[in-house]
């Protein structure tokens, strides 16, 4: 398969700058396989969807402020995106320490107006100091940074939400408090991942409780989501492509109800791309979840056999993604492409914070 195989025209207008004013006042698309059908509703009637027996399950990571913005040396700005901690202590964290000073490592991605060279330095809030040492074999920049005792609370405290570049906030103080609550799942529970999983977003209290009163059950799993999920896909044919693997765990408690759903003859419904991934990695040949806790870069493409995902609640996603073409194999490339356009027409709201869509 092509990448232009997973094309589509998008109006620039209809890319989501804010979330709705409410969660589950978005717009839900239907798409119904069998009857190839498509339905215009709003998010809060998603529990008439669900009947008594099936499984939702929903990703409950939490996203933390990974963005930081600071200064070079020069006075031009930075912004840093921190992907990963390096783990283990070196002698400049142990020297650190001695200093009354914490240390950490991390592999990062950078954005500024200049050349980046090693050894260079950076300055942030709470005088917090960074230094980069060079680029991993990834291409990631590691940056060292160095501040008072409670480094890490300190970076919570002064990064912002990791919001995707289309999202045009540029470090606007007035609405960092405002997307930290809203690039946010309800159930956001284990932090650890640098983007949301974006269909979470539009769930309520009222709707995860209307649900549970129509007899279904909501279970968790977490996957974080890491910067290959984002990455844009370079291979032609896509098939090259490599997911970067992220981690994930799922437990035994929602093994057992999802399990329990599939031998009533009932529907497992995915909140997310992430919750496909991480239960496709954990069903076995006869298509039971296994409770698993590891590291997955399953990269589902059109011909994917799925073992155990009935329905798939997600957003709209860019062209040519790993997202677009993990939902274009669950519904299929043609249905997908033809749903996209009729959501064009309709004047949904596109990715991450717009509108959502539900695959029966």
């Amino acid at each position: 398969m092509n990448l232009a195989d997973f094309d589509y025209s998008l109006p620039p207008d209809l890319i989501a700058q804010e979330p709705a004013p409410e969660r589950d006042r978005s717009r839900l698309l239907i798409l119904d396989r069998k009857k190839e059908t498509l339905l215009h509703e709003r998010f809060c009637s998603l529990p008439d969807y669900l009947a008594q027996g099936d499984a939702l399950v929903v990703n409950d990571t939490k996203v933390w402020p990974a963005r930081l913005l600071g200064k070079k040396e020069s006075g031009g700005k930075i912004e840093v995106l921190l992907i990963r901690k390096r783990e283990g202590e070196t002698s400049e964290e142990a020297s650190s320490l001695l200093r009354g000073e914490e240390h950490s490592e991390w592999d990062c991605l950078i954005q500024n107006s200049g050349k980046l060279r090693p050894h260079a330095h950076f300055f942030f809030d709470e005088g917090i100091r960074g230094e980069l040492c060079g680029k991993t074999q990834d291409g990631y920049w590691q940056l060292r940074l160095t501040g008072k005792s409670n480094l890490e609370d300190a970076l919570i405290r002064i990064g912002y939400p990791p919001l995707p570049p289309y999202i045009k906030r540029n470090g606007r103080g007035d609405l960092r408090r405002a997307d930290l609550e809203r690039y946010q799942t309800i159930y956001a529970r284990i932090s650890g991942a640098i983007a949301a999983p974006t269909a979470g977003l539009h769930f309520t209290d009222s709707i995860l409780g209307r649900i549970r009163l129509r007899g279904g059950t909501v279970a968790s799993l977490t996957l974080h989501v890491g910067v290959g999920t984002f990455l844009p896909v370079k291979a032609d044919p896509v098939e090259e492509h490599l997911l970067e693997p992220e981690f994930f765990d799922l437990p035994s408690e929602t093994a057992a109800a999802i399990n329990h759903s599939k031998e009533a003859g009932r529907k497992v419904f995915a909140v997310g791309t992430t919750v496909v991934r991480t239960l496709e990695s954990c069903a076995d040949l006869e298509g039971q979840i296994q409770p698993k806790k590891g590291r997955t870069g399953l990269f589902i493409l059109p011909g994917h056999r799925f073992q155990v995902v009935d329905a798939l609640i997600t957003n709209f996603h860019l062209p040519r993604s790993t997202l677009l073409m993990l939902v274009a194999a669950f519904a299929g490339r043609e249905k997908i492409l033809a749903a996209y356009e009729e959501a064009v027409r309709e004047r949904y709201r596109f990715y991450s914070y717009g509108d959502a869509m539900l695959i029966l």
